[in-house]
């Protein structure tokens, strides 16, 4: 069985889409491709053969997906925050709405 050469940019792609990802697995099968290789490719990248490539890009913008995450779950809990309140200013108000509410 004869060995086959990829293109750098096709690793390129395939390294981008598997760091993008997080799926080693399924970048392989899109690709059909070894498992092993892409994984290889991936480590051979954080270990700077493929200087076009930067992971830390990637960790970067996992952060702020991180921080922007963090700070919808604060709104999500004030709006929840705000519901309660309101209806237990309701349910002081009008007791006849009690039962309507749960």
């Amino acid at each position: 069985m004869k060995r086959q050469k990829y293109a750098r940019e096709f690793k390129l792609q395939v390294v981008k889409e598997a760091l993008e990802t997080g799926n080693t697995t399924l970048v392989s099968r899109r690709y059909e491709l070894s498992r092993n290789m892409v994984q290889r490719w991936v480590r051979e990248s954080r270990n700077g053969k493929f200087d076009d490539i930067h992971t830390d890009d990637f960790s970067l913008d996992t952060k702020e997906l991180a921080q922007e995450n963090d700070q919808l779950k604060r709104l999500l809990g004030e709006k929840d925050l705000e519901i309660a309140i309101l209806r237990d200013l309701i349910k002081k108000k009008n007791p006849q709405l009690l039962k309507k509410l749960k």
